[in-house]
């Protein structure tokens, strides 16, 4: 019988059924002060104050869309936000089709139109150059995924976005979907943190679990104050009441998308242990298979810009002979995967489909293999030679 080496793993503290069991007993398991407590230290991780926790990073992305839908400069003026002019169903978002549907589908369901930006076939990554093609007067977001906690080059976008803000008199918003890069780091600054909406998951298998939630880092303090009303029906919760069960005006209709007490202690609790052993042990195990990796024939790693460091949650190799890998592996008991099914392809979405020749070459090759906290030295020895009985 092979060695069996999972793909993806739960990491759960032992502090978490504990401190998660405290909550269950309290008799308060909604949002209260637990999920305070954690956005507390959410702010502290990221050093940014504008952070609201949701139920997933799907409400998140969801929720974020749809406070865009107005044109309200006093709500968004700030840095690169003052020329906002709202965003309506004929308008376009620009988004990559590999990553996550959680990605694509809060798109749809806001009732905005896609279209498909390739991806570079050697990092998975928005290629900027097609994006810089396909931004038109019609464009006022852009979706990006730092996939596999690889970070975009943000100042290359930066730029792109001001040529197209000469152009056409407004700068598109950026979303950085993060789900994949919770400590990743670009210009010796956090992910989420350089000045668009970011959105982190915390469902099961990332790096930082609160069983199933997310966040989002907002530019200013008013879309915080707004996106509070809306995660929660737009019931203004730190209101003082007559009546502690009766809500005073609603002015605009929210969701029901918060965080819970329970999800946020076990959140809470993995914290500390994700940013001082989780990530740095998934660091390590791929810094031995860059080292190790770089020169065997029918592999190539990916690419990586100057100025970043990915917090790996995938380690993604592109290979020539893709299907003969993924057996070699699977047989020896190593679960290996693309991990994400590329979004265009689903009937859903037929009306955006369009030429994408670097998510084809992508697809086609890459591999992501088990690069995780859970995979021992021993672990990573018998992956790599596994790898290479294959190859040589």
């Amino acid at each position: 019988m092979p060695k069996q080496i999972p793909l993806f793993k739960v990491f759960m503290s032992e502090e978490a059924p504990l401190e998660a069991s405290k909550v269950l007993q309290s008799g308060y398991i909604g949002q209260g002060p637990i999920v305070e407590k954690f956005e507390y230290s959410l702010k502290n991780f990221f050093g940014n104050q504008n952070i609201v926790t949701t139920n997933s990073a799907t409400s998140a992305e969801h929720l974020i869309l749809h406070m865009l839908r107005k044109d309200n400069r006093e709500m968004v003026r700030g840095k690169h936000l003052y020329s906002w002019p709202g965003i309506n169903e004929e308008d376009e978002i620009l988004t990559s089709p590999l990553t996550c549907t959680a990605t694509n589908w809060p798109i749809i369901l806001n009732n905005y139109k896609i279209k498909w930006v390739d991806v570079e076939p050697n990092s998975c990554n928005i290629d900027l150059k097609d994006l810089e093609r396909k931004i038109s007067i019609k464009t006022k977001i852009i979706v990006l995924v730092h996939w596999g906690g690889n970070p975009v080059d943000l100042d290359k976008l930066s730029i792109i976005l001001d040529k197209s803000e000469k152009k056409f008199g407004f700068r598109p918003l950026v979303i950085e979907d993060c789900a994949h890069a919770f400590g990743s780091i670009y210009n010796n600054a956090l992910i989420g943190t350089h000045g668009n909406f970011a959105t982190f998951s915390f469902q099961a298998i990332k790096h930082l679990t609160s069983v199933d939630g997310g966040c989002m880092i907002l530019p200013n303090e008013n879309l915080v104050k707004r996106a509070k009303l809306l995660r929660w029906y737009g019931i203004d919760r730190e209101q003082n009441r007559k009546d502690f069960r009766c809500e005073e005006d609603v002015s605009e209709a929210g969701f029901k998308m918060h965080l819970n007490d329970v999800n946020a202690a076990v959140g809470l609790a993995n914290l500390n242990h994700v940013i001082n052993k989780v990530i740095p042990l998934h660091r390590n195990n791929a810094s031995f298979y860059k080292e190790r990796l770089a020169d065997l024939g029918g592999i190539n790693l990916s690419n990586e810009i100057e100025n970043s460091e990915s917090s790996y949650w995938l380690f993604t190799l592109f290979v020539e002979e893709q299907q003969k890998f993924i057996e070699c592996l699977t047989k020896q008991g190593i679960q290996v995967s693309r991990v994400h099914e590329r979004n265009d392809i689903h009937s859903c979405v037929d009306q955006y489909k369009t030429d994408l020749p670097g998510v084809n070459q992508a697809v086609s090759k890459m591999v992501c293999i088990p690069v995780g906290w859970w995979v021992s030295e021993e672990d990573r020895n018998y992956i790599l030679d596994t790898i290479k009985s294959g190859w040589i």
